[in-house]
């Protein structure tokens, strides 16, 4: 093959337009740079419009100058108020602790006359009327009983911290019904008689909630709750073998409650306020042997609950 000699034309080459390259390096249509360019040159010739841009920036301004005054006025007010807000919610929550102090002296009050009203009958009566009357507001909740039982304490979750904001998140809560379970369920299995954090259960009893507060007989009881029973030797075996006691313990498993039953040997439950019925009339033809507190379980290992002595003692 021979050399090129320097005479020689060498031949030219086309180069085609590279599609792609052209299309990344000026993406747009030219029309729009165009477009563009006129706007420029006829912004001079409209002065108008700098100043609306100009009136709309001010008045965004003044609304949020505005604005932040008000946030600022509204805080200060909020600030020079919570001294009065204060005092006024601890002289409620002084009002409210000697309400309860003075409800516990009228409770214990009416406990004392009870009681003395309870000697005053006996001395009238004769021995076996007196002890009819006895068994018979024992079986109804109106006198104190004595004797054994079980004791289902539940208590509410401890507080657990938030794993992404670290605050403390509010731990699950004891709610009413699951007290109105328990004492059904100890009511079924055949429990003579019940209390609630030494609230004692009748037939007009109710157990209700007022915001977070759980309300028996329309007084408060804070936790731990203790639902005590007297009743036969089997109740316990019974009772763990209800569908309550399998719902709470499921509860108790996936929301951390306290959920515990324990046997108790000599209980002591208090007899409840006499109600204020307005409708209700005396039985024509009542059965001496009606009551239940008195009537222990046969061959059972607790003893039969019984109603306690006249002077309300042990």
């Amino acid at each position: 093959m021979s050399a090129p000699q320097p005479g020689d034309r060498r031949p030219e080459r086309v180069y085609a337009p590279d599609f792609l390259t052209e299309l990344f390096r000026n993406p747009l249509d030219p029309g729009y740079a165009d477009a563009a360019a006129a706007r420029r040159r006829e912004a001079p010739a409209e002065p108008a419009r700098g100043w609306r841009a100009w009136s709309a920036r001010s008045v965004s301004l003044v609304v949020v100058v505005v604005l932040g005054f008000l946030f600022a006025v509204a805080y200060r007010q909020t600030l020079e108020d919570e001294p009065g807000r204060s005092q006024a919610r601890s002289g409620l929550v002084a009002q409210i602790k000697e309400r309860e102090s003075e409800t516990d002296q009228l409770s214990t009050r009416a406990d004392q006359l009870r009681e003395e009203v309870g000697r005053q009958r006996d001395a009238a009566l004769s021995g076996s009327a007196a002890a009819r009357l006895r068994d018979l507001e024992a079986s109804t909740g109106l006198g104190r009983v004595r004797g054994d039982g079980v004791v289902v304490r539940l208590a509410d979750a401890p507080g657990n911290a938030d794993a992404v904001t670290g605050m403390g998140a509010g731990p699950p809560r004891v709610l009413y019904s699951d007290l109105q379970g328990v004492a059904n369920a100890l009511w079924s299995v055949g429990a003579e008689a019940i209390a609630i954090n030494g609230q004692r259960l009748t037939s007009t009893s109710t157990i209700r909630s007022a915001g977070e507060a759980i309300l028996v007989d329309f007084r408060p009881v804070t936790g731990p709750y203790e639902v005590s029973a007297i009743g036969p030797g089997s109740m316990r075996r019974k009772f763990e073998d209800s569908r309550s006691a399998a719902l709470m313990r499921e509860v108790a498993q996936k929301t951390g409650l306290s959920f515990a039953v324990r046997e108790s040997d000599d209980l002591t439950l208090p007899a409840a306020p006499e109600p204020q019925l307005r409708y209700a009339k005396p039985s024509v033809s009542p059965s001496p042997s009606a009551s239940g507190v008195r009537s222990g379980s046969p061959g059972s290992s607790g003893s039969p609950a019984t109603a306690s002595p006249s002077g309300g003692g042990r």
